[in-house]
């Protein structure tokens, strides 16, 4: 899709793409993760937890991609078959995260062939269309990109940061982000900025990155309010979208500290609000002291809509599922890691890493 268009750019500055790795692991947490794996007292839950990045790995090196033309989940209802044909090609960005890791962890060549067949498919398919809510599920191919680039031939790295590029500008210019619409503010705006974000850094388009990092100050401003409470938990009376808000702002600060050194989850904007003030406020509903019947008082139609159409999670007065918090509490972990005992026990553990977004916090 995107090769004849990109190709002769990239020889120009494909050089340069070899310097900045900041969305996946770097070479450094690469050998440190070896050292790890390869130590006579290696942690149980570590080998636990690459085994299965490792299983899937080789699950994949016998299995064609499933790249679709237009990824499709937002606003579609439990059975549409749009939503349904998504949900099967996306399984396909875990086998994608899980070959370059391998990769960069064994050196075999055969997880790196497998990586590129599944990762050109889809630039040569998916057609971005600017939506967030689809767009987020790109993380975990993002992240591979990131730690193979300098590997990739230039044909191949250049339709796969084209790829890249065109989903990031897709972004900026679509519809849902015209400053009238909510979409432009709400936690789908949450969900633009971080994969703008990872984009930037991946492809290193310093306009892309100035854009996140602009936008993730505004958005701590005005999404996030001073008592720690979201905007979208306000209007849709939900921990699940407040939750929902809150993981793809700790995913781009996450970045940003990494790449700038910058601690943007205690950073507190000139309303008062911030990331942190908002996970703390999450915490009673994770622990126990309080609970939330959902979307009682939601002001959208759409979530409406879901319960009547038998969606559990949706049915209105449920109450969370602390559990659906655990996702936050790993990703807040890297700036806080006393949180990680929560985490351990809404995962129903005692690993010392309840999922491999803590191993990721910890190199």
């Amino acid at each position: 899709m995107f090769r004849a268009k990109f190709l002769l750019s990239t020889f120009a500055v494909f050089p340069l793409l070899l310097q900045a790795q900041e969305v996946g692991l770097r070479p450094a947490e690469v050998r440190e993760l070896k050292t790890r794996l390869s130590s006579a007292t290696a942690d149980s839950s570590l080998i636990k937890l690459y085994s299965m990045q490792r299983q899937l790995a080789d699950q994949s090196l016998t299995e064609d991609p499933h790249p679709i033309d237009t990824i499709r989940t937002e606003g579609l209802l439990q059975g549409d078959p749009k939503k349904t044909a998504t949900a099967f090609a996306l399984r396909d960005m875990r086998k994608i995260y899980a070959l370059a890791m391998v990769y960069r962890v064994s050196g075999e060549r055969k997880y790196f062939l497998a990586l590129v067949r599944y990762l050109t498919a889809w630039a040569d398919t998916d057609h971005p269309r600017g939506d967030p809510i689809d767009d987020t599920n790109l993380d975990p191919v993002i992240e591979a990109y990131d730690m193979v680039k300098g590997d990739l031939s230039p044909a191949d790295e250049a339709a796969a940061r084209g790829w890249l590029r065109a989903t990031a500008e897709m972004e900026l210019g679509a519809v849902f982000n015209r400053p009238n619409r909510a979409t432009a503010h709400n936690n789908w705006h949450s969900h633009r900025l971080k994969i703008v974000g990872e984009i930037a850094y991946a492809i290193g388009d310093t306009a892309l990155e100035g854009y996140a990092v602009r936008g993730l100050q505004e958005q701590v401003a005005t999404n996030l309010l001073a008592d720690g409470s979201s905007s979208d938990f306000v209007t849709r009376d939900a921990l699940h979208y407040h939750v929902y808000d809150l993981e793809p702002l700790l995913k781009l600060a996450i970045l940003l500290k990494r790449a700038m050194g910058v601690d943007y989850y205690s950073w507190q904007s000139p309303a008062g609000s911030s990331i942190k003030k908002s996970v703390d406020w999450l915490l009673p509903y994770l622990n126990g002291e309080k609970t939330h019947g959902e979307f009682v008082n939601s002001t959208v139609e759409f979530d409406r809509r879901r319960a009547q159409n038998g969606e559990a999670a949706y049915k209105v007065g449920t109450l969370f599922d602390p559990k659906n918090g655990v996702a936050t509490l790993l990703l807040a972990a890297y700036f806080d890691p006393g949180l990680l005992p929560l985490a351990r026990s809404l995962s129903g553990t005692g690993d010392r890493y309840p999922g491999w977004q803590a191993v990721v916090d910890e190199l």
